[in-house]
C-alpha cells in the first residue's frame, strides 16, 4: 500500500473491507461499528483476493467461518434483527454453489425487511479462463453470472466492474442498508479479477463516519386524515408489528394505547412490542393468533396498523377484521397503502406521538376498554394454565407424549425470569404458532422468530446470530426435528466462537405442522411424516439428536417427561457451552384457543370426500374475504 498525496492505492477489495471497517454507529453504549464483522466461507472467487484485504482488517472487522453459507447469511441476519436493525453484518463467499447457497437467505432478509450485506465472488471480467470453474454459462447473453439470481432479491445489486465503481457502489449500498422503508439485502458481485486491481482512492473515502438512521415523522394533511378518522372511532384496536421495534417505539406505543384505552395485539414480527402482563395486552393477532386479539379485532371499527405489513397470517387471509376501517402507520408507502387503508407515511414513535398529542383527551369507550381487559386477563389465564402441565409420561392417561405447549412452559419455568433475560429464537413449523400464543416477554426483542418467510434451517443459525448481538442473555432456540435436519451445522461454529446456545428440539417424528395442514385440506397423510414416506427395507431412522449434537462439540441428552425437561434445562443453563436437550412430543396436539381461518386453495375436482368436503368449507371461508 502506498500513500501519495491525498490517495491511497489499494485494491478493490482492500478498499472495500477498510470503508466497511470505518463505520460507526451510535448506540445506547455508545459508538459502535457498523459492521459486527463478516461471515466468510472461502473459495476460488474470494479468498485471494476479499481474503487477503480481510486478513489485514482482521482486528477492526472480524472474520467468522461457518459451515454453511445460508447458514452463515441466517446467523447475520439474526444479528441485525436482534440490534434492531441498527447494526449488521456482511457474507462473503465463492462463485459457484456458495455464491447461490445464499439465496434462500436473501430471499428471507428482503421478505423481513432486514439488513445483510452479500459479498459474492463473480466470474472473471477479463473472461480469459472463461469458463472458469463453476460458471453457469448463459448461451444468450455472456455477461449474466450465478449472481444475477440475487437481482430479484435485492433491494440494491451492483457488480463492481471497475475499482473506482466502489466510490458510488458503497455508499448507495449503506443508504439502503440503513434507511428505514428500503431496508433489506444489498448484493455486491465481486469479479475475482476485479477484486486484486488497483487505484488510487480518495483518502477521505476511508476516513470514519457515523451513519445517521432518519426518522420521518407524518405529513400534515395524512396526520389530519389520520385524526379524523380515530376521533369517530369507538372500538379501536392496535396492531403492533415489526415496525414498533425497529422504529424503537414501544413506549410510545406503551403510552398511546394507556392515555387512549386502546387494546394492543401483536404480529408475529411485533411480538414483545408490549410487555406479555401489561393490562391491554391481547396478545397474538391472527392465524396463530390469541382468541382475545382475534374477537376483537372481528368487533373493532378501526385498526390501527403500526409498522406492519399485513401478510395473510396477520389479516387472517384478509377476514379478520370484519367491517373494521384501517389506518396504516408505515415507513413504507406500500405497506401503508395495503387493503385500502388511510395511509399514514411515518416513522411509527414518531407516527404514535403526533396522533397522541392530536387525538389529546380521546378514548376509546369505556365498555370497549372493558371489554378488552377482560379478554386480556381470561387469556393470560389460559396461557398459565396450558404452560402448566407437567404431568410426567407415567401420571398421564392419553395421549401419551407432551405437546409443544406444556414444553414452552418447561423452557419459561427453568429460569428465575425468563420474561426478562431470555430470547427465544424459531422459525417453521408448529412451533411459531405455540409460541406466538404461549410465549411471555416483558423485554423487546425476547421474541426472535423468522415468520415473513417461515424458513426451516433458520433457527440454529438464527440463534448463533442473536448470540453474538445479545452475549449475555440466555438464547433459547427451539426447533423441530425436521427444522433441525435441514440445517445444523452452526452448533459446531457456536462452540468453535464460544456463543453458547440452549437448543430444544421436539421430535415428532417428521413435518407434523403441514402434515396437519394436509389433511385438514382432506388429503391423506402422505409423505411428511415419516411413518407415511416411502422407505426401504430398513425403514425410517432412529435419529439420536442428542448423540449428534455431541458429534459437533455440543453437551447433550434426550429426555421423555416435562419434569425430565426442567432439569435438563438447569444443566444447560448452567452448562459451559452449547447445550442440546431432545424431548420426543405429540405430533396431532396443537394449543385449540384461538386461531383463525387461513386461504389454503384446496382442489376443485377430487375423488376424495374429505377433498370435496374440505372444497366446501373453503368455499364458503372465502366469502368472508374483503376484496
Amino acid at each position: 500500500m502506498s500513500v501519495a498525496g491525498k490517495t491511497i492505492r489499494l485494491t478493490m477489495a482492500q478498499a472495500l473491507v477498510r470503508y466497511l471497517a470505518a463505520l460507526r454507529v451510535d448506540t445506547a453504549d455508545g459508538v459502535a461499528p457498523l459492521f459486527g464483522g463478516v461471515f466468510s466461507i472461502f473459495g476460488h472467487g474470494n479468498v485471494a483476493g476479499l481474503g487477503e484485504a480481510l486478513y489485514q482488517h482482521r482486528e477492526q472487522l472480524p472474520t467468522y467461518r461457518a459451515h454453511n453459507e445460508q447458514a452463515m447469511a441466517h446467523a447475520a441476519i439474526a444479528y441485525a434483527k436482534t440490534h434492531m436493525r441498527r447494526r449488521m453484518m456482511a457474507v462473503t463467499s465463492s462463485i459457484g454453489p456458495g455464491a447461490t447457497n445464499l439465496l434462500t437467505a436473501a430471499a428471507l432478509a428482503h421478505v423481513n425487511r432486514l439488513p445483510v450485506l452479500l459479498l459474492p465472488g463473480d466470474i472473471f471480467v477479463s473472461r480469459r479462463p472463461d469458463p472458469v470453474l463453476q460458471q453457469v454459462e448463459n448461451f444468450q447473453d455472456g455477461g449474466v453470472s450465478a449472481n444475477d439470481a440475487f437481482k430479484p432479491l435485492s433491494r440494491y445489486f451492483d457488480r463492481i466492474y471497475y475499482p473506482e465503481q466502489l466510490l458510488t457502489a458503497l455508499p448507495r449500498a449503506i443508504q439502503v442498508l440503513t434507511d428505514a422503508a428500503q431496508c433489506g439485502p444489498v448484493t455486491l458481485a465481486l469479479p475475482q479479477d476485479v477484486q486484486t486491481m488497483a487505484y488510487d482512492y480518495p483518502a477521505d473515502f476511508f476516513a470514519p463516519q457515523t451513519v445517521k438512521f432518519r426518522a420521518q415523522g407524518p405529513a400534515a394533511d395524512e396526520l389530519q386524515a389520520a385524526l379524523e378518522l380515530l376521533k369517530n372511532a369507538r372500538q379501536p384496536l392496535i396492531v403492533a408489528g415489526g415496525g414498533v421495534l425497529y422504529g424503537e417505539a414501544t413506549e410510545a406505543l406503551r403510552h398511546f394505547a394507556e392515555r387512549h384505552s386502546v387494546p394492543v395485539a401483536e404480529t408475529q414480527a411485533g411480538k414483545s412490542a408490549l410487555a406479555w402482563r401489561h393490562p391491554l395486552q391481547l396478545g397474538a393477532l391472527g392465524v396463530t393468533g390469541s382468541p382475545a386479539a382475534n374477537a376483537l379485532a372481528q368487533k373493532a371499527d378501526v385498526v390501527i396498523a403500526v409498522g406492519t405489513r399485513l401478510q395473510d397470517f396477520t389479516t387472517g387471509s384478509h377476514s379478520l377484521f370484519g367491517q373494521a376501517k384501517l389506518l396504516s402507520i408505515n415507513v413504507n408507502p406500500v405497506d401503508a397503502i395495503k387493503w385500502q387503508a388511510t395511509p399514514m407515511l411515518s416513522d411509527a414513535r414518531l407516527g404514535l406521538a403526533a396522533l397522541s398529542q392530536g387525538l389529546q383527551d380521546w378514548r376509546a369507550s369505556t365498555a370497549w376498554h372493558a371489554l378488552a381487559l377482560e379478554q386480556a386477563n381470561a387469556w393470560r389465564a389460559t396461557v398459565d394454565k396450558i404452560t402448566g402441565q407437567r404431568d410426567s409420561v407415567e401420571n398421564r392417561a392419553a395421549p401419551a407424549l407432551p405437546y409443544d405447549g406444556e414444553v414452552i412452559g418447561a423452557v419459561q419455568r427453568s429460569s428465575i425470569d425468563s420474561t426478562v433475560h431470555d430470547i427465544v429464537v424459531c422459525a417453521a413449523g408448529t412451533l411459531p404458532a405455540e409460541l406466538h400464543k404461549l410465549w411471555r416477554t416483558s423485554t423487546p426483542g425476547g421474541y426472535h422468530v423468522e415468520y415473513g418467510y417461515s424458513c426451516m434451517g433458520y433457527e440454529i443459525a438464527g440463534g448463533l446470530g442473536v448470540k453474538m448481538a445479545q452475549p449475555d442473555r440466555d438464547v433459547i432456540v427451539m426447533v423441530g426435528d425436521g427444522s433441525y435436519l435441514m440445517m445444523n451445522s452452526e452448533i459446531a461454529t457456536s462452540v468453535m466462537l464460544d456463543r453458547k446456545l440452549i437448543i430444544v428440539v421436539l421430535d415428532n417424528r417428521g413435518y407434523g405442522c403441514i402434515n396437519r395442514l394436509q389433511q385438514a385440506c382432506g388429503g391423506a397423510p402422505f409423505n411428511n411424516m415419516l411413518e407415511d414416506c416411502l422407505q426401504g427395507p430398513l425403514g425410517a431412522p432412529a435419529i439420536d439428536f442428542a448423540a449428534h449434537a455431541k458429534s459437533l462439540g455440543a453437551l447433550a441428552e434426550n429426555v421423555k417427561t416435562i419434569p425430565q425437561l426442567e432439569a435438563a434445562l438447569q444443566r444447560a443453563r448452567a452448562a459451559d457451552r452449547t447445550y442440546l436437550v431432545c424431548i420426543d412430543t405429540d405430533p396431532t396436539r396443537t394449543t385449540e384457543d384461538g386461531g383463525c381461518w387461513w386461504e389454503v386453495a384446496v382442489p376443485e375436482v377430487s375423488q376424495r370426500q374429505q377433498v370435496q368436503a374440505a372444497r366446501a368449507e373453503y368455499e364458503q371461508a372465502r366469502r368472508s374475504q374483503k376484496i
